[in-house]
């Protein structure tokens, strides 16, 4: 009985913290948490309305996400945006994706290929639907989706959880600097021609399209950034 009763604090106190972290990093990702700005802990949990364990948990989820860090003396803050950062990112995003996905290619199965497929539709169908046309929480899930279904299939858990966690530090600055602008580009083309090369088995095709993708994106943003950190 004794036992019993450690597992369910455990889950629950394990499911508030999901819950929370899950809220914060929306918040960050969507910049109503400014970048830069200290996290209060105290102030955090009572707005939450949780205790400070699980808030503290919550947080050090984000840290290892790359969105939050913790400063001796100065407590946590929010990680600043920057080129360099954005830079690195894009660099990371453009080795580590085709990578993952060329590995996929290679393990492809019916189920793969349906998953893409799938997922392609959903993102292409969020594009088409949404107002704006791309930035917001919706499509940033099924965007997130698309990109996590083509590198799933690679068989290597870490280089799956550092292209999911990288691509979720884009996400950030794909938010908040070009949310309704696509650049004059036609992303739904862009996804569509990397799946169906990714699913027809054309690797070199599918990864060079994928990078050109990943790096148009990264001239973008930073074109964007540079005029923001200027105003």
């Amino acid at each position: 009985m004794g036992d019993q009763g450690q597992k369910n604090p455990t889950g629950r106190k394990a499911t508030i913290a999901s819950r929370v972290s899950e809220d914060l990093r929306e918040a960050i990702l969507g910049g109503k948490l400014k970048p830069g700005s200290k996290l209060n802990l105290d102030q955090l949990r009572k707005q939450y309305q949780v205790s400070l364990s699980p808030m503290r948990e919550a947080v050090s989820r984000l840290v290892a996400d790359g969105l939050v860090e913790f400063e001796d003396q100065c407590g946590y803050r929010i990680i600043p945006v920057s080129m360099t950062r954005l830079q690195e990112i894009t660099k990371l995003r453009s080795e580590m994706e085709p990578l993952a996905l060329s590995l996929s290619i290679a393990n492809s199965d019916l189920d793969w290929e349906s998953d893409v497929l799938a997922a392609l539709h959903r993102v292409n169908k969020a594009i088409a639907e949404g107002d704006p046309p791309h930035g917001g929480a919706e499509w940033a899930a099924a965007h997130s989706h698309f990109h996590a279904q083509l590198v799933k299939g690679c068989d290597m858990p870490l280089l799956i959880n550092f292209c999911s966690v990288l691509h979720r530090l884009n996400d950030r600055y794909l938010r908040m600097f070009s949310a309704g602008d696509s650049d004059n580009r036609n992303i739904a083309d862009e996804h569509s021609a990397i799946a169906h090369a990714a699913v027809a088995g054309e690797t070199k095709a599918a990864c060079d399209l994928m990078r050109i993708h990943i790096e148009r994106t990264g001239t973008h943003l930073a074109t964007r950034l540079a005029a923001a950190l200027h105003e």
